[in-house]
């Protein structure tokens, strides 16, 4: 791959000139690697709801609770106390590359297993697990537990486990769902909801696009599905929609933001298209109409994946609100085509996805906003990874009219996935890390 580009940041500044395409992929970068990394060994734990979960006997959620089984314990007090004891028990060395520490005056705690525990698993939830047991064992010691008691300070932490596969209404949470939930092979990093994202990175929108298409990307590189000749049309995607290669997606949203709509965003990748010589005109009909080809057609799918988010942006933003995240994922694609004649972003698999979205989020089955949505989901799988960073990013713009809002569902993990600066800030280290 002989391709340069420049990387430009959230705001329009320019980053990096003249990076080697090959230097942004999942396999090389090192930014991306070590937020792949650290995705699988980080936890986050709420030590507030635990210590409410006790004081109340609500254990496991879902409305269940033992009024006669209450412990009232100062968890939050003693959360020095339990980060020591949590970053002791899971340390394999001295000096490795644990990191446990409390957040916002001990009501959350960090912990980033070190990285050992993951390369000695077969799965990446060595986070969760080794997290949760760790801070069972972190409160038996400070306050001095019993066999009488230890059974509600577990379910207060692990919720309903091992009832069930996952720690169900627990206060110890991954970002990453665990693999039973998993739609096929490789799909563990597409498979983390919208709303996570959004609250990861502070709501910054193209953030959130830069941090869920490297998770969507990675998995594709992850399932076989970035060989050979398709590594090239990926990461040209993941490039120009994701990382504001040479400033298309933000010059594009600024060019369009105060009047544009969805069709104006179409025309301005085209006629940058046209411009950069991605496409030029293949014949030209009595009516005037011209059918375009595509010079690159890897580069023209860039382009239309990068036009994509910024309609997203142009029309969710307007709007503050994700509900047109389905409509403009198909609208604008739709609009691509009838001007062209060339296939919208990802060969209509976008277009597809958005049908299939708007049925399950607005018609007769509406079982959730687009802040619950993620690459994982039967509806919203089969773009290869160009969707779902424009739902992220479309959720980031939501002025709080979602029936699930980020705050609703991600508080948690945006609280202790936030405080980590390649999560909260995945544009600007990718670039850095060149």
């Amino acid at each position: 791959m002989s391709d340069k580009i420049d990387l430009y940041s959230d705001r329009g500044a320019k980053l990096k000139s003249g990076v080697a395409l090959a230097d942004i992929s999942p396999l090389r970068n090192k930014a991306i690697k070590k937020i792949i990394h650290d995705t699988k060994r980080t936890a986050a734990v709420d030590l507030a709801g635990i210590e409410k979960a006790l004081a109340t006997g609500k254990y496991g959620g879902k409305g269940r609770q033992v009024s006669g089984r209450t412990l009232n314990l100062d968890v939050v007090k003693n959360a020095d106390a339990i980060v020591n004891k949590v970053a002791a028990l899971v340390q394999v060395d001295g000096g490795d590359d644990t990191n446990v520490k409390s957040l916002n005056g001990g009501k959350q705690m960090l912990v980033q297993v070190p990285s050992s525990r993951i390369e000695a698993g077969a799965e990446y939830v060595s986070s969760l697990t080794c997290a949760a047991m760790a801070t069972i064992q972190a409160m038996i010691e400070t306050f001095d537990l019993n066999m009488f008691n230890v059974p509600e300070t577990k379910a207060a932490i692990m919720g309903q486990y091992p009832q069930t596969m996952d720690m169900a209404g627990g206060n110890v949470k991954s970002i990453l769902e665990i693999p039973q939930k998993d739609e096929g092979l490789g799909h563990s990093l597409r498979n983390i909801m919208a709303n996570h994202l959004a609250a990861v990175t502070k709501k910054n929108a193209m953030n959130t696009a830069a941090l869920s298409g490297i998770y969507e990307q990675a998995g594709v590189f992850e399932m076989g599905n970035a060989l050979g000749m398709f590594e090239r049309n990926q990461l040209l995607g993941l490039a120009y929609q994701n990382l504001n290669a040479d400033n298309l997606v933000y010059g594009t949203t600024k060019a369009n933001g105060a009047t544009g709509t969805i069709g104006t965003v179409m025309h301005s990748i085209v006629e940058r298209g046209i411009e950069d010589g991605i496409i030029a005109v293949d014949k030209k009909f009595g009516s005037g109409y011209n059918c375009y080809k595509a010079n690159d057609v890897s580069k023209w799918n860039a382009y239309c994946a990068a036009g994509t988010l910024a309609a997203n942006l142009v029309n969710c933003g307007a709007g503050r609100s994700p509900q047109h995240t389905s409509s403009t994922l198909l609208y604008f694609n739709d609009l691509v085509e009838k001007e062209t004649g060339l296939p919208g972003c990802d060969w209509g698999k976008v277009q597809g996805t958005a049908v299939g979205f708007s049925f399950f989020s607005h018609s007769i089955y509406g079982g959730g906003g687009p802040g619950v949505f993620n690459g994982n989901h039967v509806v919203t799988r089969h773009s290869r990874g160009f969707a779902i960073p424009c739902v992220a990013a479309s959720v980031s713009l939501d002025a709080g009219v979602q029936m699930f809002t980020p705050e609703m569902t991600s508080g948690l993990v945006g609280e202790v996935f936030g405080s980590v600066e390649e999560f909260r800030e995945p544009i600007k280290a990718v670039a850095g890390a060149l």
